[in-house]
């Protein structure tokens, strides 16, 4: 089991920065694939950043160049730093963890499904 934290959220103008935090309880941190996602009102759920247990970063379009993912292991700690953000950045931010599983042709790790989730934090953009 994982329980999942978020913080650092809030309001801020736009073309500011944000740096959203997550605390991970888990006894094997390290080797889980970690995300955030956004849903805006009205919306789905979208991912917005993944980053595997070597470090491997993936970006959604509207986001890359802006937004940076990183991980810190020893401290069980997730984060998304988020830059230039605009009023399309609005939305209730999550952090996500999913377990990895050893592909036995390739002999890499890949990330399951995300079935654990914090609660959830609200990022606002004002124009």
């Amino acid at each position: 089991q994982v329980q999942l934290v978020e913080s650092g959220g809030g309001s801020v103008q736009s073309g500011g920065s944000l740096r959203l935090s997550c605390a991970a309880s888990a006894d094997t941190y390290s080797s889980y694939c970690m995300a955030w996602f956004r849903q805006a009102p009205g919306k789905e759920r979208d991912r917005v950043a993944t980053i595997g247990r070597a470090g491997a970063t993936i970006y959604a379009d509207s986001v890359k160049g802006r937004f940076t993912i990183s991980r810190d292991n020893a401290n069980n700690a997730l984060y998304l730093h988020m830059n230039n953000l605009t009023a399309e950045d609005t939305a209730m931010y999550y952090c996500a963890a999913a377990e990895t599983a050893l592909a036995l042709f390739t002999g890499r790790y890949y990330c399951r499904s995300y079935d654990y989730w914090g609660q959830g934090i609200q990022v606002t953009v004002s124009s």
